[in-house]
């Protein structure tokens, strides 16, 4: 299985960047999907996860309303599109797979990506 996350970058506070994965070696559309982040010198966090057939969402606190989560299971990829960016914002993305039910916690994920960074600048 592999994930291999892409578009991260510099952005001004304020500004819009969408991060995108794609998986293989995996039924993807069994799959939660599930973007995560860590800052440095903090624990990794969730962010956003979408189940395989999309029609469970969920947002951490800091993401609602600023960061949309979507999928495309004939592409085998999904995508976090953030909005109003903010410096707290700045971390590494994850995105990652998990073969259960959507869950917010890093332990039931069963796969991960590398990390793409993302720097919000003030």
């Amino acid at each position: 299985v592999q994930l291999q996350a892409s578009g991260g970058g510099l952005v001004q506070a304020g500004g819009s960047l969408r991060v995108s994965c794609v998986a293989s070696g995996l039924t993807f559309r069994s799959y939660t999907m599930g973007w995560f982040r860590q800052a440095p010198g903090k624990e990794r966090e969730f962010v956003a996860a979408i189940d395989g057939r999309a029609s469970i969402i969920a947002y951490a606190a800091s993401a609602k309303g600023r960061f949309t989560i979507s999928r495309d299971n004939a592409r085998n990829t999904v995508d976090l599109q953030m909005k109003s960016l903010k410096p707290e914002d700045t971390a590494v993305y994850y995105c990652a797979a998990d073969m259960g039910a959507l869950d917010y916690s890093k332990r039931q994920y069963d796969y991960w990506g590398q990390g793409t960074q993302v720097t919000v600048s003030s």
